[in-house]
């Protein structure tokens, strides 16, 4: 049984002050453009990315740690980004500053890893806290119960990345696995020379790349040892009377669909950016190894309301094996997850996004 995430709390994070929101096995997190939904995505993607040692690299992709901070008035003394993610077993919070500004010092767009913990949930006490952290230093409980410290620890990586050994530090080493095995999709490109459009080589996978590149040989596990059926009931219900099938030679894979009315198949480079996207959706959602949490962004973007209407069972069903995390401002998709899910709906005000719990 794997471990639920109950809440995250993230603060001085771009509109994110001090905004807390809770996980159901559906989490479904609505709003306005320019509400905050997207930086509550990227928290997500910068707590995998802290598991993975690739905090900095990926906090610069969006400027470096100072353009990343909350950029309103953050008042007198220091300030924090904080990312604090709370499951049933586990809780992990994670705190950093910038850089101190000096000659000798150039990286002055990396982050500083302030303070680190992981405890046992639901509450940090002394007794309960496995990993406490403090800039380059920390200690850590192993296996046995004796406190270890740990020194020279890279200033701008989580300690989750640097210490680890699933035999010494089981519970670290388990909660680094999980966060390491999150899904993200948010854009596929659909342009004239994207891969999805090429026949591409490929081997059997258990998931769809967060780009899309392996939709062919992803499509043939799915149809080798998966659901394959409802892929093809999806396409049905989305696009009627098409069908979609995957073209093998020599382990080079051809994506290509069936049109009513069509004496041969379309290939990939002939089908609508719509039918491109939808066909990756549905294929990561239908994963013949679900992840822990499978996180979409806006999935509605190029899909006429039939496609989401075919899309909103495949997620409520990969819901049951995997947490799945929705942002969407579509009507047609909120009205459909809604009742199979924990909604929370996203405002903004001076630049502070606020999230308002929808009961049920």
């Amino acid at each position: 049984m794997w471990a639920v995430l109950e809440r995250l709390f993230v603060s001085n994070y771009r509109s994110l002050v001090e905004t807390w929101i809770q996980f159901g096995q559906l989490t479904l997190v609505t709003g306005p453009n320019g509400s905050g939904k997207s930086n509550l995505y990227r928290a997500l993607q910068l707590l995998q990315a802290a598991a993975t040692g690739r905090f900095s690299e990926t906090l610069l992709a969006e400027g470096g740690m100072p353009s990343a901070l909350w950029a309103g008035d953050r008042g007198q003394g220091h300030v924090r980004m904080t990312f604090s993610a709370h499951w049933d077993d586990l809780s992990h919070e994670l705190n950093a500053g910038l850089q101190q500004i000096s000659p000798s010092n150039p990286f002055v767009l990396d982050p500083e890893i302030k303070e680190e913990y992981v405890y046992i949930s639901p509450k940090r006490s002394t007794s309960s806290t496995l990993l406490d952290r403090s800039i380059a230093f920390g200690s850590v409980v192993p296996r046995d119960g004796e406190t270890l410290q740990v020194t020279s620890l890279r200033t701008s990586e989580s300690m989750l990345s640097q210490v680890g050994e699933p035999g010494q530090f089981p519970e670290l080493a388990s909660l680094a696995h999980r966060m390491r095995g999150w899904r993200f999709y948010h854009q596929f490109d659909t342009g004239p020379n994207s891969p999805l459009r090429r026949p591409q080589p490929g081997v059997r996978v258990d998931a769809l790349a967060s780009d899309g590149a392996n939709l062919g040989a992803a499509i043939a596990t799915l149809t080798e040892r998966g659901d394959v059926r409802a892929l093809h009931e999806a396409v049905e219900t989305a696009f009627p009377g098409y069908g979609v099938e995957v073209e093998s030679d020599r382990g080079v894979f051809t994506v290509v669909m069936h049109a009513p009315g069509v004496r041969r198949p379309l290939s990939a480079l002939e089908l609508s950016d719509g039918q491109l996207r939808f066909l990756c959706l549905a294929v990561a959602l239908l994963s013949t190894r679900p992840p822990e949490m499978l996180v979409l962004n806006e999935p509605e973007n190029s899909l006429h309301p039939r496609a989401i209407e075919a899309l909103a069972p495949l997620i409520v069903e990969a819901s049951r094996y995997s947490q799945v995390w929705v942002t969407t401002h579509d009507d047609t998709l909120r009205q459909a997850l809604t009742p199979h899910s924990v909604v929370s709906e996203l405002s903004i005000s001076g630049g502070r996004t606020s999230v308002h719990p929808v009961e049920p």
